[in-house]
């Protein structure tokens, strides 16, 4: 998938980016803004899809040239057990029947698990163990490292060790989300491990670093702190061509009234900035 001429990566569009609104709207707003794709989630208010026939949502994505890049989540997945593994089977089946590509794996964020050599060797059994369901179902894992102090897994560099151990960078790829990157310290950007980039930005100029939460993360402008036009920039120079998809969790975002005109403001900004640094 190759670059667009302005510099952007195609773009994709999270659930969370508007997760008031059905899953049919949600996909006319992400064809509308000129996205490629879109990410689905199972933590939104109200059940997955509505209701509706996960094979609807299949038919109508592929009728709009729209795919569905992953389906979030299955949460502590390094937390293994019997029930952890009967969740995994249950999202990998609707990922399948929606026509997702992917599943997203979220780590143990409870402030449990952390540490030196426990969150290794968490991190391990896991991957073992999806990586042949993953395979049944021809689906990718995303593992999503969270910057989080309390979160089981924060660098991307533990989960590329575990993956590579395991011979398994074919099944697994990593999410690169440029707000826990920034958590986490930054640190090595693995664009050869990587399936899908978030962006979010945070404008707060008010907030300590450790203090960031989901909930001040908001499209990206010019006052955005996370460094997100240099992240995508490093990502694309380092041969990352995958989708960038918006995953900002603010509530003031949640209530635009126009989301289209606000997401489409913000993908012409980071485009206009990429351009310029290419220059």
């Amino acid at each position: 998938m190759g670059r667009n001429t302005d510099g952007m990566l195609p773009t994709a569009l999270n659930h969370m980016a508007v997760p008031g609104m059905r899953w049919d709207a949600f996909l006319s707003l992400a064809k509308a803004a000129g996205c490629i794709g879109v990410e689905f989630r199972n933590d939104l208010p109200g059940p997955l899809f509505g209701s509706d026939d996960p094979a609807l949502v299949k038919a109508r994505a592929a009728a709009s040239g729209l795919r569905v890049l992953t389906l979030a989540e299955v949460k502590a997945f390094n937390d293994w057990s019997d029930g952890k593994r009967d969740e995994a089977e249950a999202l990998m089946q609707i990922a399948v029947a929606c026509g997702a590509e992917a599943v997203s794996l979220i780590p143990r964020n409870d402030g449990l698990g952390r540490g030196n050599g426990e969150r290794q060797a968490n991190l391990r059994v896991a991957l073992r163990e999806l990586k042949p369901m993953l395979e049944a179902h021809r689906l990718t894992g995303l593992v999503e490292p969270l910057g989080f102090e309390i979160c089981s897994l924060r660098h991307k560099a533990e989960a590329v060790d575990a993956i590579e151990d395991l011979g398994a960078a074919g099944t697994f790829k990593l999410v690169h989300d440029t707000f826990h990157h920034t958590l986490a310290g930054g640190g090595p950007i693995f664009a050869a491990h990587t399936g899908i980039v978030h962006i979010s930005g945070v404008t707060d100029p008010s907030l300590a670093v450790s203090e960031m939460r989901d909930e001040h993360r908001v499209l990206v402008d010019a006052k955005d702190r996370l460094g997100n036009i240099e992240q995508i920039e490093a990502l694309t120079r380092a041969g990352y061509r995958g989708p960038v998809s918006f995953e900002p969790f603010a509530p003031e975002v949640h209530r635009f009234t126009d989301p289209q005109a606000e997401l489409a403001g913000s993908f012409e900004f980071i485009s206009s900035r990429l351009a310029g640094m290419a220059a």
